[in-house]
């Protein structure tokens, strides 16, 4: 199997790896397998400083709040992992499209898929599918794969957090009476959109 850099899986991982980053060689290498990434080469503490320096250049696409802005940065991101498209049968995974030069060592290959995806991500879906969760003490990174594209949050976890906050906030604004909490009580479990 291998990571996909049309769909979601590069920018996935790339997020997967920004919200907990690798504290190891090791640690690193068993993420990036786990994510379906086929590994040829042994992972080095080079290659754990290399992914940490495309996490910390990603991690400003994902910040930017301008397309131009988005899209100038990562085109730096390219511009380093640049190599020629080409076909490979590597590991016997079935005929497909790599962005980067063969038997790259791992940290080099992550900046490669991850520039790659990301782009891939964003022309295909939107300059705007690559944020920060919506709830304020929450700084994780998401991919927004959804069918509107307007997910706000990382996870239904921190989408009820924010419905439960907003349900509370508006509960104490305007005072307490028992037809207006029936009539949010759902909200805090309901639509993550809110």
């Amino acid at each position: 199997m291998h990571l996909n850099p049309y769909g979601a899986d590069v920018v996935n991982l790339a997020a997967d790896l920004a919200n907990r980053r690798p504290v190891s060689a090791e640690e690193l290498a068993d993420r990036c397998r786990a994510a379906g990434l086929v590994l040829e080469c042994p992972v080095t503490p080079q290659d754990l400083d290399r992914t940490q320096d495309a996490l910390d250049a990603w991690e400003k696409v994902v910040d930017a709040t301008a397309e131009r802005e988005r899209a100038e940065l990562l085109n730096r991101m390219l511009e380093v992992a640049s190599a020629h498209p080409r076909l490979t049968d590597h590991a016997g995974t079935g005929w497909h499209l790599h962005y980067r030069d063969d038997r790259q060592p791992l940290g080099s290959l992550l900046f490669s898929l991850i520039s790659v995806g990301t782009a891939l991500h964003l022309a295909w879906r939107g300059m705007h599918r690559l944020r920060r969760c919506a709830v304020t003490e929450c700084t994780a990174v998401f991919a927004d794969t959804s069918r509107t594209g307007r997910q706000r949050y990382c996870s239904q976890r921190c989408a009820n957090r924010d419905a439960v906050r907003r349900h509370r906030g508006r509960g104490r604004a305007g005072g307490s009476s028992p037809s207006r909490d029936r009539g949010h009580a759902g909200e805090a479990a309901g639509d993550p959109r809110g």
